[in-house]
């Protein structure tokens, strides 16, 4: 649905993407991550035709940017982080103008209309002036703009930054719906999200992406064993060498009080054996749980640098 091949933006001889490939199958919600200034507006602007790459090569639904970039842009929904509404205009009325922009047939405004007010949850203010709504309804105005002309592609760019919770939620489960009869490409900071949301993630990091997959498998490969956190009561100068005994245990390390932090090995599970070890030992179990690394893990250790060492980065524009 999405082929991106080669893809470079270079101004004034530095390079903000930087020759990256990959492909977005059809029905997939990707999560497009990047600390500020590696090159995720840059990259949703070229995908999106906004924005004429400096090189490679971009196919959205089939369509060549290159070739017929008019028909690439039909094809994509495109929701930036600051929301072009105009506050003047009623719901209804800048719906119909972004129908009439995108050449939406005539016979099939009705029903367009209709279907973007269901999605998005905007029937009850479809009347009022754009302008005296919450962040939120205009969020979802935005939204419902991108969709009008029903493109097989959304590129989302931070769809609930400055949301209230509330909003986020209903935001984020109609992302979630949208992603079953859409290839979705959303970009955000909140990365919870992005785990709640997403069947695969890619990370781009000075211009280039720099991890691909599904955030399961993220986090297993990029941060390492899995750990169990332990906290005994009654524990010994003894008591990490018994514990590093426990089958599948790779390390053991003493934090001190009693609490300790085992690596085991992801094809295991040694909490049975250590509850069985803490009853034959003597030792009251304060504490045994799964450590689970979080996306926000993946991202630091992946995207922090030595501030010494460091490139100079420039910002997206």
């Amino acid at each position: 649905m999405i082929e991106v091949e080669r893809l470079s933006k270079t101004y004034v001889d530095v390079a903000v993407v930087d020759d990256i490939s990959f492909f977005v199958p059809e029905g997939q919600v990707l999560g497009f991550l990047g600390p500020n200034g590696a090159g995720k507006t840059t990259t949703m602007r070229m995908i999106t035709g906004f924005l004429p790459p400096s090189a490679g090569r971009v196919v959205v639904a089939g369509c060549d940017l290159d070739q017929d970039p008019v028909a690439l842009r039909r094809r994509v929904g495109y929701l930036p982080e600051n929301v072009p509404l105009y506050p003047e205009m009623r719901v209804d009325e800048y719906l119909r103008f972004r129908a009439d922009v995108e050449e939406v047939p005539r016979g099939e405004l009705r029903e367009n209309l209709e279907y973007v007010v269901e999605r998005c949850l905007i029937g009850d203010v479809r009347r009022q002036v754009i302008g005296t709504l919450s962040k939120g309804f205009r969020q979802r105005v935005g939204l419902a703009g991108a969709l009008i002309h029903q493109p097989p592609v959304l590129i989302l760019d931070e769809p609930t930054v400055g949301l209230d919770p509330n909003q986020i939620i209903k935001i984020r489960e109609l992302i979630r719906e949208l992603g079953r009869e859409h290839t979705v490409v959303l970009s955000t900071h909140i990365l919870p999200e992005v785990e709640q949301i997403c069947e695969r993630v890619f990370i781009i990091d000075r211009g280039r992406i720099v991890a691909d997959g599904a955030p399961e498998e993220l986090r297993t490969r990029m941060v390492g064993n899995p750990v169990v956190r332990v906290t005994l009561s009654g524990a010994s100068d003894g008591t990490v060498a018994d514990l590093a005994l426990v089958p599948g245990v790779e390390g053991v390390t003493d934090d001190g009080d009693g609490r300790f932090r085992i690596e085991h090995s992801a094809d295991t599970d040694p909490r049975e054996a250590i509850f069985r070890l803490a009853v034959m030992r003597g030792w009251v179990l304060l504490e045994l749980a799964q450590e689970k690394a979080t996306l926000e893990d993946v991202f630091v250790r992946i995207t922090t640098h030595d501030a010494a060492s460091a490139d100079v980065v420039p910002q997206e524009v």
